[in-house]
């Protein structure tokens, strides 16, 4: 019996890329050292470096005037990084509120500089004050199965800044409608530990000289991500995958299956008339995190249960959420997904 992983995080790696990296990531070349064990200031890391970022580069279509950092650490981190680099102090910053992670952002954001809060659109669109030092979005809400349908247009001189985490790289992102966008690398990139940001260039102006070099976006830049030691291992792992990306065909290549994966999800729910229910509106629904509810909570906890018994992991929802969740990003195979379509309509048989 085959087992699947529908972790939220940290994530399933591609199978390629595993092997790839059991055989190369700890091999020694003629010095006596493998990458991670050289100076992050010698021949060896800034190739790799350097090659991350033009396989990055290339795959995203990273206009000229934009630049890629590698980063220690989460996401969560920029929660705090981007009002100290990008707004004046008593300079407001937006935020929209789409779900639990667009709140966790805000709520550190309030810490330092403050914070508007903007409502989801609805049927108008989303309405941004122009005095904002910046308008913070959630591509993909993880505990909620939401995700963006259209990204907002916020007014000239108003920069739109995306937490990207969950579905970055899972399509093409015109990234020239960012200012800054960052994704944690857990999900789509490798494992834990490195966060890309992609910021342009102009907004780097903004990191006031008083930050500590490793918080201050400026610096980071200009050091080549590298102010202290990187995540030198967690950033190998993501140039496999960046690598792994682009043999694949690229975003497009990565959009189409994952629209294939939550297509065979979100048909099990629609078929079930109601036995499991899917708290996303249609429009909103997320292509690669797909959350649902059961009539009962106890069934919720049995559904969960005989799933591990049915080699498929990791699916309990958010715990602040609830529910059921199945995580189907790049790496999680098609045949995973059937396996869970089919045990979710063996499971209805049973019990609804």
């Amino acid at each position: 019996m085959s087992a699947w992983n529908f972790a939220a995080g940290p994530a399933r790696l591609p199978d390629a890329v595993l092997a790839l990296a059991e055989r190369s990531l700890f091999a020694r070349d003629a010095s006596g050292a493998c990458v991670s064990e050289q100076p992050f200031s010698g021949a060896a890391c800034r190739a790799l470096r350097a090659h991350a970022s033009r396989q990055l580069a290339a795959l995203i279509d990273l206009p000229a005037d934009y630049r890629i950092l590698f980063l220690a650490g989460g996401a969560m981190q920029q929660f705090s990084l981007l009002p100290l680099n990008l707004a004046a102090p008593g300079q407001r910053v937006g935020y929209v509120d789409t779900g639990y992670w667009a709140a966790r952002a805000a709520l550190e954001a309030t810490l330092h500089r403050p914070v508007h809060t903007l409502p989801p659109p609805g049927d108008a669109p989303l309405a941004v004050p122009d005095d904002l030092a910046y308008c913070h979005l959630t591509t993909n809400e993880t505990a909620d199965g939401l995700a963006w349908p259209e990204l907002p247009a916020p007014p000239p001189g108003v920069p739109l800044v995306a937490d990207a985490t969950a579905d970055f790289l899972c399509r093409p992102l015109d990234i020239s409608r960012f200012g800054l966008l960052y994704a944690s690398a857990q999900k789509n990139i490798g494992v834990a530990g490195l966060t890309v940001v992609i910021v342009r260039q102009d907004l780097l102006a903004r990191s006031p000289a008083s930050l500590p070099a490793l918080w201050s976006y400026a610096r980071q830049a200009e050091a080549d991500s590298c102010v202290n030691t990187p995540p030198v291992l967690a950033l190998q792992l993501a140039a496999l995958v960046f690598d792994w990306v682009a043999e694949q065909g690229g975003l497009p290549a990565m959009a189409a299956a994952n629209r294939r994966k939550a297509a065979l999800l979100y048909a099990a729910i629609e078929r079930s008339h109601g036995f499991y229910r899917c708290p996303a509106s249609p429009p909103w629904r997320s292509p690669v995190t797909v959350c649902w509810h059961l009539p009962e909570a106890g069934l919720e906890e049995r559904f969960v249960a005989e799933a591990v018994a049915a080699g498929l992991h990791h699916l309990a929802g958010h715990p602040r959420r609830g529910g059921i969740r199945a995580c189907l990003y790049n790496a999680m195979p098609e045949a995973g997904v059937a396996a869970l379509a089919e045990f979710m309509a063996d499971f209805q048989r049973r019990f609804g």
